[in-house]
């Protein structure tokens, strides 16, 4: 789980970084997701907090700029 969700976040900083913006934001959601998965699998507040953050930054993002 944790190597998936890594190379998913790796994914998405390439597709941005390479201009392929259509495609980071599902990189970036796969990987965010497994590493909450983790944080909640460990019971590991840190890793669940910063996650849960990510995911309401890039969901306030979807909604607001569609």
């Amino acid at each position: 789980m944790k190597w998936g969700a890594s190379i998913a976040q790796i994914g998405g900083y390439a597709a941005t970084g390479f201009g392929f913006t259509t495609w980071a934001l599902p990189f970036f959601a796969i990987g965010l997701l497994g590493w909450l998965a983790v944080g909640l699998a460990w019971r590991d507040r840190a890793i669940i907090l910063i996650h849960l953050v990510a995911m309401v930054a890039m969901l306030t993002g979807l909604v607001t700029r569609g």
